[in-house]
């Protein structure tokens, strides 16, 4: 194997080689140092005179008289079904005091796309056991539905409450989970690995971790890892795979990081001009393929710079994705967890995993009477803050109080509380009749009488 001596310049994570033979874009390289330690890399970048090297590892102690040894092959995960209840680092390998992973195969990290034609439509209900997502913002199985959050909001605790309680209720389909947490911290990475042991939804998952302390460029590999994991356990091996993503600002940031080292020509607020397409890359990696058993759902996880949701990371990532679950800070303000906003919130697949066959002819149904009698509670807060409570009519005032008890018994639960799609259209259908019977415009007559309390408990209403 031919070694190059020809390092011409290190700038950050990247080193750059001159006079080489032709090679490919992403082929793994190892960085032979003076003292023969042996640092990996990969080509970001090759032309006829240049070849540029990101090195998974930090790039000191790398002088001119290194040595550039290009092997060949791009990154490939060595995947198995043991890989289920371990928890790996962010480049793939056994953190968890276990044994070497013993591969069944070993897969291109970039995976393959995914035929338009060969997609089957998402159709099967995911149940969360957070009222908020399921009753009004369903998640389906196929589906990238990313969660919008802000600095210091609970999203890692909704994350692991997801990976936790996520299931098809009355399905004996095999259903794992594959987290892959980006950029943070050792205290982050502790509170994920007790929880995952705590609760035993170890057991069912793989679990990434990349640390804010390890090199950017991992960063970058982390999700692709992740990904081809999912794809092996969901296509090849039958499971439908959950995957959960934190945080893609993270790794947005080391992709501007190493665009800057490249001097590369920055976009909006010096994010690369290609982000779009990267971001893409990872999120169209979820489908459901016809003739395959498996599939592959995402839940990516973002926090939004300044609690600004036009910022080019969750502008872009709702482009490409059905949907967005957004944390609201107000509401945790309030002591009110999870503190999920429905109304900006929306699932653009809701419809094709609910209803008779899927969760309860009446779901969809009571789901907009939710969302209209919570939205015109908050606007009279408004006007509540102008013309004071006691200027309302009493309609308005029923409004105003939904708002509040919506807040107080439909989107706060417990942490550990998992609650079943029934359990949270009965708490739904709890809060409507606290409206007079008149208001529920958006509601079927034969669903009122089929399901709302007064009927239930044999009082006469009218409808």
């Amino acid at each position: 194997m031919k070694e190059y001596k020809t390092v011409k310049q290190i700038a950050g994570p990247l080193v750059f080689v001159e006079k080489t033979e032709p090679v490919g874009y992403n082929e793994l390289v190892n960085i032979v140092l003076a003292d023969g330690t042996i640092k990996r890399g990969q080509v970001l970048d090759t032309s006829d005179d240049l070849v540029v090297v990101q090195c998974f590892e930090t790039t000191a102690g790398i002088g001119r008289d290194a040595g550039i040894r290009f092997l060949g092959e791009t990154i490939k995960m060595p995947v198995a079904k043991e890989m289920l209840g371990r928890i790996l680092s962010g480049g793939g390998k056994p953190i968890d005091g276990g044994p070497e992973i013993v591969p069944e195969d070993r897969l291109d990290i970039q995976g393959a796309a995914i035929n338009p034609y060969a997609r089957a439509s998402p159709a099967d209900f995911i149940q969360t056991g957070i009222s908020t997502i399921d009753g009004t913002n369903t998640l389906v199985r196929g589906q990238k539905l990313p969660i919008f959050s802000g600095a210091g909001l609970p999203h890692n605790d909704i994350a692991l409450q997801i990976a936790r309680q996520a299931k098809v209720p009355g399905s004996t389909e095999e259903f794992a989970v594959v987290f892959a947490a980006m950029g943070i911290t050792k205290e982050e990475a502790n509170y994920f690995m007790a929880d995952f042991e705590r609760t035993g939804a170890l057991e069912r998952a793989v679990v990434f971790l990349n640390l804010a302390d390890d090199p950017a460029v991992e960063r970058i590999i982390t999700p692709r890892l992740a990904l081809t994991t999912a794809e092996y356990l969901g296509y090849e091996l039958g499971y439908h795979v959950l995957v959960i993503l934190t945080d893609m600002t993270n790794y947005c940031e080391a992709l501007r990081q190493i665009g800057a080292a490249r001097e590369e020509v920055p976009g909006r607020r010096g994010y690369p001009g290609y982000m779009y397409t990267d971001l893409a890359c990872i999120y169209e990696r979820a489908g459901i393929v016809k003739g395959k058993k498996g599939s592959v759902t995402q839940i990516p996880i973002l926090t939004m710079p300044g609690d600004d949701i036009t910022h080019p990371i969750p502008d872009l990532t709702g482009y490409i994705t059905e949907g967005q679950i957004v944390v609201s800070r107000e509401l945790h303000r309030k002591g009110i967890y999870p503190p999920i906003n429905v109304l900006p919130s929306l699932s653009r697949l809701m419809n094709l995993g609910i209803g008779e066959g899927h969760t309860r002819d009446d779901h969809k149904k009571v789901s907009d009477q939710l969302y209209a009698g919570y939205a015109e509670g908050k606007d009279l807060r408004g006007l509540v803050a102008i013309v004071g409570k006691d200027a309302l009519s009493e309609r308005d005032r029923g409004f105003l109080e939904f708002a509040d008890l919506f807040e107080d018994q439909f989107v706060r639960q417990g942490i550990d509380e998992d609650r079943s799609i029934e359990r949270t259209l009965d708490v739904g259908w709890e809060l409507l009749a606290t409206l007079p019977v008149e208001q529920l415009v958006r509601i079927d007559r034969d669903l009122i009488k089929k399901y709302h309390p007064l009927y239930r408990k044999g009082a006469k209403a009218e409808v």
